[in-house]
């Protein structure tokens, strides 16, 4: 498999998890989206996970990724909100630029939900 593995209707068919996979300490991954590691974006779970050190980001107990690319200059932003859950409008709580990628979609989003004391990084199909 590889990063031409990751298409939307690969990524639909992960709904629910059979097991939950440990990727750091407190950080869990669910069958979606180690499969997005598995085939050669572990750099977005990598962006993710740098991120939960920053203090706004790791206290927001579900948060919503997206990364949406330019796939013809090969770039991307990855940007993350609380998705708008205290009063509809969505608060930003991380941006950053990726100056190249070979990630093949125009956009792909990660829920990064607490549990425990672990965050769960999982596909939006998988909530």
């Amino acid at each position: 498999m590889s990063i031409e593995d990751i298409t939307q209707q690969n990524l639909c068919q992960f709904t629910g998890t059979s097991q939950w996979y440990r990727y750091r300490p407190k950080i869990l991954l669910t069958d979606g989206a180690k499969f997005l590691c598995d085939n050669g974006m572990g750099w977005f779970i990598d962006l993710v996970v740098s991120w939960q050190t920053k203090a706004e980001v790791r206290a927001e107990p579900m948060q919503f990724w997206t990364l949406t690319t330019d796939l013809e200059k090969h770039t991307a932003i990855a940007v993350c909100t609380d998705g708008g859950q205290e009063d509809n409008h969505a608060m930003s709580l991380a941006r950053q630029r990726i100056p190249y990628t070979d990630c093949p979609l125009k956009t792909v989003k990660l829920y990064v939900c607490q549990e425990g004391d672990n965050k769960i990084i999982l596909l939006p199909s998988e909530y």
